[in-house]
């Protein structure tokens, strides 16, 4: 039968389960998959499994358990394994790759930042400091036919708002990353032009928020920071 994966811990994790039911309806029963240096927290995997929000709440709970008495390699939602012997291999394959994530992420926790600007400051910006920008805007408004040079304008336009949001973008997490072990950088999302995780120590996470606020202060009100957390360290896993 497949195997559906929670998480991977250390062998001396507590694993303290009780209570807790895994994914699926009726719910299955979690169990773990034990090597020498390692364990793998499981269970049946239901043959209709979808991203349902009570599957979601299961999954999300095993985690949070897992993270409250140790260090804890979250898996993402939807992981299955063709069964339990296979599970076990892949954790004594893959155990010295394992162990340093888990030393990595021990004590720590997820923090991901979500960050925009609004469109019509940014694009105030560049009229302002590209004189070819309004070189080109002028002569396109002069001559609406002009369909060259409504191209080149926009494709100038484009360039400048993708090169200042990279720019916006690597300062950002730069700064912030000095409050953490490591960042993560995910792709932009439609409307945010950075995307980015941090692992943070748990006794630093109130430092951390402090200094995100304090960017979002920097910045001004044309950003909007949006910061979600504390997770499981899915994007260090």
């Amino acid at each position: 039968m497949p195997t559906y994966i929670y998480a991977i811990t250390d062998s001396g994790h507590p694993l303290r389960l009780d209570g807790i039911d895994g994914v699926g309806d009726p719910a299955t029963q979690l169990r773990t998959i034990r090597t020498k240096e390692l364990s793998a927290v499981v269970s049946d995997a239901p043959a209709d499994l979808r991203a349902k929000r009570r599957d979601l709440a299961a999954h999300q709970a095993v985690q949070e358990r897992l993270l409250a008495d140790g260090a804890a390699l979250p898996m993402r939602f939807g992981l299955v394994g063709p069964d339990d012997d296979q599970v076990a291999a892949v954790l004594e394959e893959h155990r010295d790759t394992y162990a340093e994530r888990l030393e990595e992420v021990d004590g720590c926790l997820e923090y991901n930042l979500k960050v925009a600007r609004d469109e019509d400051d940014l694009l105030r910006e560049i009229m302002k400091e590209s004189a070819e920008v309004r070189r080109l805007n002028e002569r396109t408004r002069d001559n609406p036919a002009a369909q060259d040079d409504k191209m080149a304008l926009g494709e100038m336009v484009s360039q400048e708002v993708q090169a200042r949001q990279d720019r916006a973008g690597k300062d950002i997490a730069a700064r912030l990353a000095e409050g953490a072990v490591r960042t993560a950088v995910a792709d932009p999302t439609k409307s945010h032009f950075l995307n980015v995780s941090f692992l943070v120590r748990r006794e630093e996470a109130g430092a951390f928020s402090e200094a995100v606020h304090a960017e979002a202060e920097r910045l001004g009100e044309t950003y909007t920071l949006n910061l979600h957390g504390p997770l499981p360290p899915y994007s260090f896993v």
